[in-house]
């Protein structure tokens, strides 16, 4: 497993820049870079179930490890979700999880300076550092009101 790191200044107060990422209909908006349809259900609050789905129904099932609003948000992926079914026990889950994406957001310069920390796993690599760039422009586009 490596850890990757992407980050994007927004011109955007940090408050604004963390509702953006993670309320709907935004949060559905600039994820569209890694997979049209792509949404979320339960909650962002520390210590609670989250799960990503894409348009199939299948996703991971993660909890927020931790959540400070406008500041840091640690995402703990634990398995897949197939079939709507909880894979967190398989062997090919225990591989990998848990792994962790956590987003920072800092004050700069009159806007918000935003990181991502991504721990990838099978290859999915290449794939990430392609998709994440695109992800955080079409955020910064939404933010800033530019799209």
């Amino acid at each position: 497993m490596t850890t990757q790191h992407f980050e994007t200044f927004i011109q955007a107060p940090r408050a604004h820049v963390w509702a953006t990422m993670l309320q709907s209909p935004t949060y559905e908006q600039w994820t569209r870079a890694f997979c049209e349809g792509s949404r979320f259900e339960g909650s962002w609050d520390a210590g609670q179930t989250i799960r990503f789905f894409g348009p199939d129904g299948n996703g991971m099932v993660s909890e927020i490890a931790e959540h400070r609003p406008a500041e840091f948000v640690s995402i703990r992926h634990l398995g897949f979700i197939e079939d709507g079914r909880d894979d967190t026990t398989s062997d090919a889950v225990r591989s990998w999880a848990p792994c962790f994406e956590n987003y920072s957001f800092a004050d700069e310069g009159g806007g918000t300076r935003l990181r991502v920390d991504l721990d990838t796993f099978g290859g999915y690599e290449d794939m990430m550092a392609r998709l994440w760039p695109q992800a955080l422009d079409e955020l910064k586009k939404l933010c800033e009101g530019t799209n």
